[in-house]
């Protein structure tokens, strides 16, 4: 646990070599893929948070109840079932035209990149990354 109570953060991990062994392969190259359109999107390098989330940038939050502690503003993980990213600032409204995917808070589910507009996922992370920019909290 961080030093602010968090679980979730950033580590010196080699996101690589975490990517590398991610399974199954399909999963792996779209982790690869949405690493680097995250990456052209922020201007960020990749970072691992806590054991399993690739986040890109970060930012302190202070909620009125004092706790306090740094997150990233954009990220994804590559689970075994899905995708799932991190994204604040977008609607379900927003995410109507990209294709297959789920919705949970804050959270974007997506089973393979190719079901998906790519055009419209990179409008959405643009979107959340410049909403964070923002609302950091």
């Amino acid at each position: 646990m961080g030093k602010d109570g968090n679980k979730t953060i950033e580590t010196d991990n080699d996101v690589a070599t975490f990517l590398a062994a991610v399974e199954p392969p399909e999963r792996r190259e779209d982790g690869e893929r949405l690493a680097a359109l995250m990456q052209a999107v922020s201007g960020q390098p990749p970072r691992l948070w806590g054991p399993s989330i690739i986040g890109f940038g970060s930012y302190h939050y202070r909620y009125d109840s004092g706790r306090e502690g740094d997150a990233t503003r954009i990220a994804f993980s590559p689970r075994k079932a899905e995708l799932v990213l991190y994204l604040s600032g977008i609607s379900d409204e927003d995410c109507v035209p990209l294709g297959k995917h789920k919705r949970g808070k804050g959270c974007l589910y997506i089973k393979r990149l190719s079901g998906i507009d790519m055009g419209v996922l990179e409008a959405l992370i643009q979107q959340s990354w410049d909403y964070m920019a923002d609302n950091p909290a």
